[in-house]
């Protein structure tokens, strides 16, 4: 007789026998019980979870007759009647399974529903099983849905994938989903353990603890790994031959590298690297297990009871959390995932592998590991070197023991003013520093530094001066509230376009004769482009009808002291600095910065109504 695989041979024939989907022959069993049958279940999940022999088993548990041919639907299906047993063979004539990855076109479908209106020759229910349901084309769908939504009492769908975000909505809606989750690795591990007793193999714990974990929640990869590694081990499964086969690294590896991790040993870290590219090991399986004991050492920190006494790699993990700080173990995972997604950019894999170890060592909190000290006795020129600082100190005056705010008030001058007045400023907005009290640490110094860290800083250093918005100056003359008026006329009416209106805007009126005729109207503009003749005609053109009357523009070159843009410009400042100065005086933001000593308004994130 042929070789049957394990994976064939100890598919579970029953739901007590099926491991790690407790949930889903929970609710099928009760179902089954009860004779609350739906007519169409989707069963979801990766591969090898047992999305198929869950389908055969539901298959035998409503076509069962028993032993003596006279049972009914039942969760426990005797395994010894002819519906059983041809099921588990494949030659039932009313369960049919479709490979919808290669039957995925709508002819198939339609052949397959012809057959549904024929009630079942020799079982009580026809069992339809479609694998892979996702992979069916639209039509193939659309042509399933109505059968699907109302089949005869006497069809069932069953419809498997592993990709249920690809399966239509409509299909959805109609069919009772089960999620089938990855199997944890100990169960996995325990199942393996009782199949390789049935066959009369040794195998260490070791072996099957390397097996479960590559087999990645997958039984059927787990049965069909251990078959290789029979074959590789002649019949034996040993931790050494296992971790040839599958080419994995050894936990040593990963235990030597966070050693010289947290003994910032640069050489022992590229020493570990070269050690791998000599044994051939992968460097991808290195980061690998890296990150599964940076994991368990997160686990042990955080919940110290939690270590599995029968996990020897345990006492090893517990013993590397107690070296490293929580955060950085955080950081070190964090490196070591995000390292295996760049190892296919390097130049070469152990050369990304050293890149990520030494990133590792560079990205290490401070005061973590060997800190160099300073000297106990200063120098003499230190000593004098330091000496002007202390002077400096000293002649400081002593630091306000309140927030303190520097601010001026705003001064606008007035629209109209004789042609020799003076420049008028626009303060920007208060200032605003909390300086606080020279008794009290600053918040961040509140913890204690870390171990061999020595504070080189009493007090927290002053802030840093905050950047001052430019102030807006222009010398208000008599004809510029006149010329602010029209332009702003012209705006509002749309007569000038943009370029014509930055002429307008940039320009100052240093004459206007309207009992001239023409109108006469003198402009000093600073930028050469903006004396265009082109935009001065537009002005000229736009100002006539503005005004009902002819008009004669004439530009001549030089700085504007008062144009409507700095008025504008000085105008905004104005009202930017009221509203800070408003906050500022609010009651509930005094008290704020009162309560926080080094809490400041940022300049600029106050913005005017």
């Amino acid at each position: 007789m042929s070789y049957v695989v394990l994976a064939r041979k100890y598919r579970p024939p029953n739901f007590d026998a099926l491991v790690g989907q407790e949930h889903v022959v929970q609710a099928l069993a009760n179902a089954l019980t009860q004779q609350r049958l739906h007519h169409a279940y989707l069963f979801t999940g990766t591969r090898g979870v047992g999305k198929t022999t869950i389908s055969r088993i539901l298959a035998k548990s409503l076509n069962c007759t028993g032993a003596d041919g006279q049972g009914g639907i039942t969760a426990r299906p005797c395994g010894v009647c002819d519906a059983c047993r041809d099921i588990d063979s494949g030659r039932f004539i009313d369960y049919v399974e479709l490979d919808a990855a290669s039957n995925r076109g709508v002819d198939e479908i339609s052949q397959l529903l012809d057959q549904a209106v024929y009630k079942p020759v020799v079982g009580r229910f026809k069992v339809y099983m479609i694998d892979e349901v996702h992979m069916l084309s639209t039509t193939a769908f659309n042509a399933m849905l109505k059968t699907l939504e109302e089949p005869p009492e006497y069809l069932k769908f069953v419809l498997a994938t592993t990709d249920p975000q690809k399966v239509p909505p409509t299909v959805l809606s109609r069919c009772l989903q089960f999620n089938l989750r990855p199997m944890a690795p100990q169960t996995v591990q325990a199942h393996l353990a009782d199949v390789l007793a049935r066959e009369r193999i040794e195998a260490d714990a070791g072996a099957l603890r390397l097996l479960s974990r590559a087999a990645r929640g997958s039984m059927r990869d787990a049965l069909s790994l251990t078959d290789q590694a029979i074959a590789f081990g002649a019949g034996a499964l040993n931790e050494a031959g296992v971790r040839q086969m599958l080419g994995a690294v050894d936990r040593g590896h990963a235990v030597r590298i966070v050693e010289a991790v947290a003994a910032s040993d640069g050489a022992a870290l590229v020493a570990a690297a070269d050690a791998l590219r000599g044994l051939g090991l992968s460097a991808a399986g290195t980061l690998e297990e890296l990150a599964t004991l940076l994991q368990q050492m997160a686990v042990l920190q955080a919940v110290p009871d939690a270590l599995d006494a029968t996990d020897p790699d345990a006492p090893e993990a517990q013993r590397l959390a107690a070296s490293i700080a929580a955060d950085e173990t955080q950081l070190l995972y964090s490196i070591a995932l995000h390292g295996r997604a760049e190892l296919g950019l390097a130049p070469d894999e152990y050369s990304g592998l050293v890149m990520v170890l030494l990133r590792m060592l560079a990205f290490r909190p401070k005061g973590q590991g060997a800190v160099p000290r300073a000297p106990a006795a200063s120098t003499p020129a230190s000593a004098a070197a330091a000496r002007p600082t202390a002077t400096a100190t000293a002649a400081r005056p002593p630091v306000a023991p309140v927030a303190t705010v520097a601010s001026a008030p705003a001064r606008v001058a007035p629209a109209p003013a004789p042609a020799a007045a003076q420049p008028a400023v626009v303060a920007p907005a208060p200032a605003l520093r909390v300086v606080a009290r020279e008794s009290e640490p600053p918040p961040w110094m509140d913890e204690a530094p870390f171990e061999g860290e020595e504070l080189a800083v009493a007090r927290a250093p002053a802030p840093p001066p905050v950047a001052r918005p430019p102030t807006v100056e222009f010398t208000p003359t008599a004809l510029g509230a006149r010329w602010a008026e029209v332009v702003r006329g012209l705006i509002d009416a749309g007569s000038i376009s943009a370029f014509t209106r930055e002429l307008a805007m940039q320009a100052q009126c240093i004459a206007l004769d309207e009992r001239a005729t023409p109108i006469v109207c003198r402009l000093r503009v600073e930028r050469e482009t903006l004396r265009a003749a082109a935009p001065c005609e537009k002005l000229q053109a736009a100002l006539a009808e503005s005004l009902q009357r002819a008009v004669r523009l004439e530009v001549e070159p030089g700085p504007a002291e008062d144009s409507p843009a700095k008025r504008d410009a000085a105008e905004r400042a104005r009202r930017q600095a009221h509203a800070e100065q408003i906050i500022h005086d609010d009651p509930l933001v005094q008290a704020l910065m009162a309560q926080y000593k080094t809490a400041r308004i940022v300049p600029g994130s106050v913005k005017p109504h």
